[in-house]
């Protein structure tokens, strides 16, 4: 029967169409431009009839921080919202956040209410404003006592409202941070939110100190890159591991793989460009700007890639970018894979987090112009935030940390577990030659020589791109590589600029210092160039970071090596580590200990979930149909030898089958019963450190047992999708 599954999964996904899907038109039924539909189902109160030009000036000067809004204007505000969001054809409204799940969640409250007995559409300000969800469900960490359920949503206005379309309806969807009763952030906004507010306060003042006149407010900005691996519908529900785990567990590698390098950048097939396509219209519609799209390195694998924005829309556009990926995916008879590490054998998905920071006057200060050498105030923000890398590492190496980014990092494929930073042959010879007080001679920019008059001539950039860097700097900005596929961006962007932050508060201490001495801008800042990067240099690395040459020249320089979630997690233990994180503001002392907790437990449920499903998967799959070919090659072997003919290849492969699922069988047991009795013992911590050391590479070698069994036993009597089925046929 359960072949019967697969193969009929096979013909399913051979018979499928390209779904045409609808395209935005203008009554005329012309197409409309991106242009014009960009953004549709977002909220803009600069368009709103119902306000005045004062109402929408004091709802910006509250959005900026400047003020805090009144319950006049929250009135005023949840009017336009309702208009238009009925105009929309929206029936009801939610509060949407991101609790410790890493994922979203909403509930919905209708419009409907009641004037007397007459039926009305209402929105008040104070259901704008707070919410009251019951919070006894969601991730706490042991912040709280199981019966103290309350918890707070509170309206965050940097964030722009939207519609959610569905099927037979839309919802009004208001982004919110969540908290508990005592007002400790539940959620992955809130500390994002304090950070940027850090960010602001500390580069406001750099900003001042260094003569940049009349910045009002600097922000960090971010731009996710989003990996992902769509797999047919058919397949993915044939697959067990896939549903529960969103990864597979076993499976036999396919001859030709990533190996071509054919895939990555190919030509887009049609059925998965209409996927595309359609994921695009609706980001647009959302106001998100979708700006790159193109097929990954392993095969089934695709990117798609947004333009810039502050660093808390980012987050928010890319929990929608996530869920919008899913959806539309079913839609095409399709399941996207957001997994770090779906596949075994070929390349997994990262989020490489695009950061900068911009002040309000749109002044990029990782911008390093056209003289970097002369420009001493981005020399000293480069230099400062590697100091932050630098002292930091862990807890920034912490922040990415999962069980499904375990997978990837370090294994020849994604940034490994050091932390280091890439600044490329010439920004690394600028400090150089500035430690060293050597006078740095500007080569200019080079015109590469391609030998073909036909082409336009290039010029070579100052720096080139590592691909191997957890942290590379890439023209003007860093590029954050080690975030995984699946994870919200919100949570590593809150260390990373608290880690900024703490840095550069001592930068602008020794910069007034300095400068109350007498000295001029440029010399100070060349001094903390000097002073910053001559202590971070170690953490400066431009090299192959997949080689093991790094690995062991990292831990010569004294880098943190963190390889598993369990030893990332402890970080959140150490005092040292993570106070920063509570004197920039960003958490408070029992939320790091929630966080702890929270990451904890979801590492060893994860890794559980893993396990109980390998296990059934071999006893009720793998090994019936092991022991099914086995008693067909016994036979076989009984009858040959009967009628006196050769019988060995079929002796032998008896032989193989039989060792191969003793041995699988035996190993399998044996996992359970230490999981069985890990789970029992109630120790959480002794529980993850076990799995990451003992059990989960003896999962890989029961996997491995299992890949042996399914290149012996004849492919139509294999019970489950392939490897070859899912990443080929589409």
């Amino acid at each position: 029967m359960a072949n019967e599954i697969r193969q009929q999964a096979k013909l399913t996904v051979y018979n499928r169409k390209t779904r045409k899907c609808p395209v935005p038109v203008n009554e005329q039924g012309k197409y409309l431009k991106v242009s014009q539909y960009y953004g549709e189902n977002v909220y803009n109160y600069h368009l709103s009839k119902s306000l005045s030009l004062e109402d929408k000036d004091s709802l910006k000067q509250v959005i900026e921080g400047k003020k805090n809004i009144s319950k006049e204007l929250a009135s005023k505000v949840a009017n336009s919202v309702l208009e238009w969001a009925i105009a929309k054809g929206a029936t009801h409204f939610c509060h949407w956040f991101q609790p410790l799940t890493g994922s979203t969640a909403e509930k919905h409250d209708a419009f409907l209410s009641f004037d007397n007995d007459r039926p009305i559409e209402a929105l008040s300000a104070s259901q704008l404003m707070q919410g009251e969800p019951d919070a006894s469900s969601f991730p706490h960490g042991g912040s709280r006592a199981t019966f103290e359920a309350r918890g707070y949503t509170s309206w965050d206005l940097t964030s722009p409202i939207f519609i959610e379309e569905s099927t037979n309806g839309k919802t009004l969807v208001i982004p919110t941070a969540f908290v508990s009763y005592h007002g400790d952030a539940l959620d992955i906004k809130t500390p994002l939110l304090r950070s940027d507010m850090k960010i602001n306060e500390v580069m406001k003042k750099f900003c001042g100190l260094v003569g940049m006149k009349n910045v009002e407010r600097v922000y960090t900005t971010c731009g996710a890159e989003q990996e992902y691996f769509l797999v047919d519908k058919a397949f993915y529900f044939a697959r067990q591991d896939l549903v529960m785990t969103g990864r597979a567990l076993f499976g036999s590698l396919t001859s030709r793989n990533q190996q071509l390098e054919d895939h990555y950048f190919g030509m887009i097939e049609d059925r998965v460009l209409a996927y595309m396509q359609e994921v695009e219209i609706e980001l647009y519609k959302m106001g998100i700007p979708a700006k790159t799209r193109h097929n990954e390195v392993a095969p089934g694998q695709f990117e798609l890639a947004p333009i810039f924005k502050d660093a808390n829309t980012a987050a928010d556009n890319n929990q929608i970018v996530m869920t919008i990926l899913r959806n539309v995916a079913l839609k095409h008879d399709f399941v996207c894979l957001l997994h770090e590490k779906p596949f075994a054998g070929i390349n997994g998905s990262g989020k490489h987090l695009n950061w900068a920071m911009s002040t309000d006057s749109g002044i990029n200060l990782l911008e390093p112009g056209n003289n970097p050498h002369e420009n001493y105030r981005f020399l000293a923000v480069l230099a400062t935030v590697t100091e932050a890398v630098h002292r930091h590492a862990d807890a920034i190496r912490m922040g990415i940390a999962s069980h499904g980014n375990d997978h990837r990092l370090g294994a020849n494929e994604a940034p490994p577990s050091i932390m280091s930073v890439f600044l490329g042959d010439t920004l690394t010879k600028i400090l150089d030659s500035m430690i060293s007080g050597d006078k740095y001679v500007d080569s200019g920019r080079k015109l590469l020589d391609l030998g073909a008059r036909q082409l336009a001539d290039l010029f070579k950039d100052n720096t080139d791109r590592n691909r191997t860097s957890p942290f590379a700097f890439t023209g003007n900005k860093f590029e954050f590589r080690a975030c995984g596929s699946s994870a919200s961006i919100g949570y590593p962007l809150s260390i990373l600029n608290a880690a900024v932050a703490d840095v550069f508060e001592e930068t602008n201490k020794l910069i007034e210092e300095e400068l109350n001495k007498g000295k001029n801008v440029d010399d100070v800042l060349t001094e903390i160039v000097i002073k910053w990067y001559k202590h971070a240099q170690k953490v400066v690395f431009n090299g192959d970071g997949y080689s093991e040459e790094w690995v062991k020249e990292a831990e010569k320089r004294g880098l943190g090596n963190l390889r598993t979630t369990p030893e990332a997690i402890s970080v959140l233990k150490d005092v040292k580590k993570v106070n920063f994180l509570i004197q920039t503001g960003v958490f408070k002392e029992s939320e790091i200990s929630t966080r702890h907790n929270v990451m904890l437990e979801r590492y060893v449920k994860c890794r559980h979930i893993e396990l109980k499903t390998l296990r059934g998967m071999i006893l009720k799959q793998v090994l019936p149909v092991a022991v099914e070919y086995k008693g067909i090659l016994a036979k076989n072997v009984a009858m040959l030898k009967e009628a006196g003919s050769d019988h060995s290849l079929e002796l032998e492969l008896l032989k193989d089958l039989s060792s191969l699922s003793k041995s699988l069988y035996e190993q399998t047991v044996n996992m359970n019963s230490t999981l069985d009795e890990l789970h029992h013992a109630g120790d959480e911590e002794k529980f993850a450190k076990r799995l990451a050391a003992e059990l989960m590479p003896q999962s890989v070698q029961i996997a491995e047992l299992c890949n042996q069994i399914e290149e012996i036993v004849p492919d139509e009597n294999w019970p489950v999708p392939k490897f070859y089925d899912m990443l080929f046929i589409r």
